[in-house]
Formats: C-alpha cells, sequence, structure tokens
C-alpha cells in the first residue's frame, strides 16, 4: 500500500507552527507496515489544495490529511475532497449533536458557524472527536482511501490510534 501525508494550514506552510502531525503520522504508519512516500503541506486554498489531493490520488491508494475540518471559511479539506470524488455534501446529525454536546460540556454557547463541521461528503465514515469539536472522516472511491482528521495534535493522535 502506498500511502501520503498531507497537512493542510497556511500556518504550518509559513512555518508558524512546527508540523508534528506528519512525524506521529509516518511513525505510526510505518509501525503497522504502511509505506508512506510523500509527505506534504498545503495552505488553505481551495485551488491548491484541489491540485495536491488530484496529484496524490494519481500516485496513492491511502492519503491522509490533517488540518482543514474547522468551522471557518478557510477550512476546506472535506469540501475539497468531496468535489474529487463527485460526492454531495450532507449533514450529519450525529455529527451535530455531538457538537452541540461539546460546547453544552465547555459551558460556552456554539455559534453556527460550527455547524459546517457536521456537514460531511455523501457516504462518509465519520469518525467521532472526543477531545473537539472536527468529526474526522474516511472516504473511499475510485479505489483510494482518503481519511481526513483534525489538525490540532490533541485531537488528531488520539483519533488515529
Amino acid at each position: 500500500m502506498r500511502a501520503e501525508i498531507l497537512c493542510v494550514g497556511t500556518e504550518i506552510l509559513l512555518g508558524d507552527i512546527v508540523n508534528t502531525n506528519a512525524v506521529f503520522l509516518a511513525r505510526e504508519l510505518a509501525k503497522i507496515g504502511v509505506n508512506v512516500f510523500h509527505q506534504s503541506v498545503v495552505g488553505d486554498n481551495s485551488q491548491r489544495l484541489k491540485s495536491c489531493l488530484r496529484h496524490l490520488m494519481e500516485q496513492s491508494d491511502l492519503i491522509i490529511t490533517t488540518g482543514g475540518l474547522g468551522p471557518t471559511y478557510d477550512d476546506l479539506t472535506k469540501e475539497a475532497v468531496a468535489e474529487l470524488f463527485g460526492l454531495p455534501m450532507e449533514l450529519n446529525e450525529d455529527s451535530l449533536r455531538d457538537i452541540e454536546a461539546f460546547f453544552e460540556r465547555i459551558g460556552r454557547p456554539m455559534t453556527h458557524n460550527n455547524i459546517k463541521q457536521a456537514m460531511m461528503p455523501k457516504g462518509a465514515v465519520v469518525l467521532k472527536n472526543r477531545n473537539g469539536t472536527a468529526p474526522g472522516l474516511i472516504v473511499e472511491g475510485q479505489g483510494k482511501t482518503v481519511v481526513l482528521l483534525p489538525g490540532p495534535p490533541r485531537e488528531m493522535k488520539p483519533m488515529f490510534l
């Protein structure tokens, strides 16, 4: 199996945040016998993200992304993957309930933009996030698997494990 790691975020690309996610994922994948051929970083730009994903899908069986699953306008990873697979986005009610429960637990009101985090490509396998608001997901098709994980390491690591 050929795997690629793609970390999404302008803050990583510009060096504002050290990319510890790629190190963690590469080590964990090696432990289970998955060959990682490349690691990439792309900023929060829809066209560059889709171009990078297209390229990785041409050469790999498995792509693992981190980042770009948040509630803001520049969190675009799910939408880019959905577009590449030709899938519509739909509200995942279980994810929305989990996000609402998260905000209730921390005693803060949920803003309307967090609903974006419950929007998933149709047919995606949703991964619960017990440490934050961004669910992960798995999208399969065209002989490819893309695993989308949140960017914050405290959310990404337990979800991957």
